[in-house]
């Protein structure tokens, strides 16, 4: 730090750390094709990296898929969750009857809430 002055220089602006001694690893660049679209992303990655099949396109966001030789890589969808809504989920404990039951004995109740306030303040 002794060799080096702060003095005037913006921080953020420039990095103080030098690339001596610094090996770099090696780098494989991979081209993925959109289904969409159809515009190629060139991607880099380390060369002993696993590249996934699938990447999302930076334009349309759709799926991009990696181009091997002349045509690209095959995913396998069948393992995905499709996403469940929150009526999903509540079909999946309860009935419909169920529902409306329970549906009915909750308007009673807030029926008879609403009906006693109401007299209460006609009496007041």
């Amino acid at each position: 730090m002794a060799d080096r002055s702060l003095r005037g220089i913006r921080l953020g602006a420039q990095s103080l750390q030098s690339e001596e001694g610094v090996v770099f690893h090696e780098r494989a660049q991979h081209i993925y094709t959109c289904s969409s679209c159809g515009r190629d992303t060139t991607l880099t990655f380390a060369a002993d990296a696993e590249v996934p099949p699938a990447w999302e396109c930076r334009t349309c966001g759709a799926e991009a898929l990696l181009r091997v030789g002349e045509g690209t890589a095959t995913v396998d969808h069948s393992g995905d969750k499709t996403p469940r809504s929150h009526w999903d989920m509540l079909l999946e404990r309860r009935t419909i009857p169920e529902l409306e039951e329970l549906l009915e004995e909750r308007l009673a109740y807030l029926r008879a809430r609403r009906g006693g306030e109401d007299a209460a303040k006609l009496s007041a």
